[in-house]
């Protein structure tokens, strides 16, 4: 290792006692949630499907480099899949563990169907075409009211079951959301370790150079959107479980904006840096309310404020999840 990494290496750890009291806030924090009035669960539960759709969209900005504005299209996807599979819209009244593989696999479909367009593109051009791609998918549910009821969306959604159990209060679907946002987070950290994630990570650096090295460049990237995608429409699945009606003024390029802005401002490529992005653009908005506009305008100088401040974010790349198990368990 050379010295610079290991400086880094050691810039990066955290002590033991910081460590646990870090964990054990998490902890107590999820515990006590779902003992608060359903207003605070509410704002919790839309908190955390923040945090699931800023997971999904990370893997192809902070891992793969790729400056994705339409992400929010798969999250329609997902929520359109559960809305129209069901409900009394077309006839079809499917329980939630068969309508989530079935949206998962449909926003697949969707992140390699912008994914292979896009594959020569970078930067701008690509931001441009990904939101053009956001922007049609709004179009089309706006449009064909037969199937997703136009502007007026779809009402009186089913409520969700798993095996006889329904999830309808705020607080079963607080408790999904949380194994949910476990298990994706799990999942996109070990991804980030493995092979493709070293991939994505090259691709990241210098596309050109990756190439050169031997990389499978294009299903690298393929996967990236796939799974971004897949994610993002379970984030939807579990949102038009929790709302039982949607419609197309969900899935806005202010959605697709905010989102990438949880991101920046939490820290690129860093799951804790999500969660830190998502709290401050989530939570303050709510705890501001009182303060009607001046809200927007002291969010907008607080998200400059911390542009300059942390252009690396509020948590960098370096204090990742691997961050806390070496400082737990001293390796």
């Amino acid at each position: 290792m050379s010295a610079g990494a290991r400086t880094l290496e050691a810039s990066a750890r955290v002590s033991r006692p910081v460590a646990v009291l870090i964990v054990a806030l998490a902890v107590a924090l999820i515990a006590l949630t779902p003992f608060l009035p359903n207003y605070y669960i509410r704002v919790a539960n839309s908190l955390l499907i923040y945090v699931l759709l800023g997971i999904g969209l990370n893997i192809v900005i902070g891992y793969a480099g790729l400056l994705d504005l339409g992400f929010v299209a798969f999250y329609a996807v997902g929520a359109y899949a559960y809305a129209l599979l069901a409900s009394a819209q077309l006839g079809l009244h499917l329980p939630l563990l068969l309508i989530l593989p079935i949206a998962v696999s449909l926003g697949v479909m969707a992140g390699v169907l912008l994914g292979i367009p896009v594959l020569k593109l970078r930067g701008d051009y690509l931001a441009i075409v990904t939101l053009g791609f956001g922007e049609i998918i709004r179009i089309l549910v706006n449009n064909l009211g037969t199937v997703t009821g136009g502007p007026k969306g779809v009402a009186r959604l089913d409520k969700a079951s798993i095996g006889g159990l329904e999830i309808a209060r705020p607080g079963e679907i607080y408790w999904l959301l949380i194994i949910t946002v476990l298990v994706a987070g799990v999942l996109v950290w070990r991804l980030e370790r493995s092979i493709l994630g070293k991939a994505w990570a090259a691709i990241r650096e210098d596309q050109d150079a990756a190439r050169g090295i031997g990389i499978n460049t294009t299903n690298a990237k393929l996967a990236a959107f796939a799974t971004s995608a897949a994610i993002g429409s379970t984030a939807g699945v579990i949102f038009a479980a929790s709302q039982r009606f949607v419609s197309p003024d969900s899935f806005s390029l202010q959605e697709s904006v905010l989102i990438v802005l949880m991101i920046v401002i939490g820290g690129i490529g860093n799951i804790l840096g999500i969660i830190a992005g998502a709290a401050i653009l989530i939570l303050l908005p709510e705890v501001l309310r009182e303060f009607a506009e001046w809200r927007v305008l002291f969010l907008g100088v607080l998200m400059i404020v911390l542009i300059i401040a942390r252009p690396a974010g509020l948590v960098p790349r370096r204090f990742g999840p691997e961050t806390l198990l070496r400082g737990l368990f001293g390796r």
